[in-house]
């Protein structure tokens, strides 16, 4: 396991776990990120990642893409 922003660009990997408080969670279910579910990465720009989740692109901060593990 990993967390997202150590994910290369263009690879496909599942979510396994989230992290931080339970509003992050919160939070980062409510845009999409949901155990079990399949993320790529679009892009990097300074650590923070553009990612496709159910058929979305999210922009993810660094700090966020550290609390989903992969």
């Amino acid at each position: 396991m990993m967390p997202l922003n150590l994910a290369e660009v263009g690879e496909e990997v599942i979510i396994r776990r989230l992290g931080g408080s339970p509003e992050v969670r919160s939070h980062l279910a409510d845009m999409g990120f949901v155990v079990g579910s399949p993320v790529t990465v679009v892009t990097e720009i300074g650590g923070n990642l553009i990612v496709n989740v159910k058929d979305s692109r999210v922009a993810v901060s660094k700090e966020m893409a550290g609390k989903i593990m992969v």
